[in-house]
Order: C-alpha cells, then structure tokens, then sequence
C-alpha cells in the first residue's frame, strides 16, 4: 500500500474528497500525512478528524524559497516518507528539488481543460472569453506551471446564466470525482509516467481519461 501524502494551504475540499476515497475503499492507499504551508488552513482540522497525521512547515517561517522547499521535502521524505504526492489547493509552485524526487508520483489538479487557462481565476476567463465548455484536468507536476501530461478531465458546459461562482460549484464537484480515481490508478501501479507520456496499464494514453461530460448547456 502506497504511504500518500497531501499539500494544503487552506480548507483542501479536494483533501476532503481524497480521504473519503480511502476511507471508503475507493482509493487504497495510507494516509501518510497532510502537510500545509499555514499554520492556519481549515483543512488541517478536517484532517485532523479524519485521523490522518498533520504537519505544518509555515512558509512564513523561511527568508527563501529554496529554504522553505528544503524544510518541506524533509518532511516528505524523513516525517511522512511520502511514496505519492498529491497538491490539493496547496497555493505555491513546487520547487525542482521536490519534483525530481517525486518525478512520475505527484499529481495536481486544475480547474480548466488543460492546457487551455493555465493558471487562476479561471471561471471568470473562461466566461469572460464566452467559451461554451469549461471543466477540470488531472495532470502530472512538472517545472512548468500546469504543464505537466494531464492524466484525466471532466467536461462541463457553461450555462447562459452562470456566473464564476456557479461554474465553480459545478467544476469542484467533478474535481471530487476524477482526483482520487486518478490516485487509485497511481497508487495502485496502473498509471505512470515515461517521458512525459502518461502510461495505463503500460499503454500510452493517445488523449486525457475523461469520464464525465455534461453534453449540454441544460444538463
């Protein structure tokens, strides 16, 4: 069983939908620790009454970056002696050192379908540049920002009336179903990577795993 650990920076919904993964049997892997860079996210006392071990390493605590990365991937490495990685609304770019340990075992997920709308606030660009469909990408962390192989999305259509936040709603809960199946699938041996490919069941994938669609805008 593969020892998982998950980075925080505030309340972690997508934390949330992980450990009832695992608690359900949905996802099989040990929780081996939730780290996040504040000492006060919300999500380390959810974490906390799921059972699942917490750490803090406060990056206001650090003078650098390179200082806090080295203090956080102690943690990984001698506290939760993390296998797998999973970012979970952990709000920093992860550094190179972290990544090449962790290279093919650290996933992020982002709310766009990927690579289109890198980076935030991706509800109102999205909408602001009235695109009819919108969604979520499960992908691979590389050094590039949201660049890393995407491993599966879902699709979901922008309705005339919504607004960011509605689409948001309706984006996170698919965030909560494509997350922790993409976890299983790594944790369990069958999802790897091999030159920036992802690899199923050691098959490249021609195109992202994608599950779940809403077909229409009234859907």
């Amino acid at each position: 069983m593969k020892k998982l650990a998950i980075l925080i920076s505030g309340r972690g919904s997508n934390m949330s939908a992980i450990l009832k993964a695992v608690e359900d049997g949905a996802l099989t892997a040990e929780i081996a620790g939730v780290i996040s860079d504040r000492v006060d996210a919300a999500g380390l006392e959810i974490a906390e009454r799921h059972g699942a071990p917490c750490y803090v390493v406060d990056a206001h605590r650090y003078p650098t970056q390179q200082t806090f990365e080295t203090a956080l991937l102690e943690v990984l490495k001698s506290r939760v002696d993390a296998e797998v990685v999973a970012l979970a609304g952990f709000m920093r770019i992860v550094g190179a050192e972290i990544i090449a340990r962790y290279a093919g075992r650290i996933l992020n997920i982002h709310p766009s379908l990927l690579p289109a709308y890198k980076g935030l606030n991706t509800h109102q660009r999205v909408l602001d540049n009235r695109q009819s469909e919108h969604g979520c990408s499960v992908h691979f962390v590389n050094r590039e920002l949201d660049a890393g192989a995407v491993v599966m999305q879902a699709r979901v259509a922008v309705r005339e009336n919504d607004t960011a936040a509605t689409l948001a709603e309706r984006v996170l809960h698919y965030e909560h179903l494509i997350y922790p199946q993409c976890l299983a699938l790594l944790c369990a041996g069958r999802l790897c990577l091999q030159n920036e490919r992802c690899l199923l069941d050691g098959r490249p994938l021609l195109k992202p795993l994608q599950p779940y669609a809403e077909r229409t805008a009234s859907a």
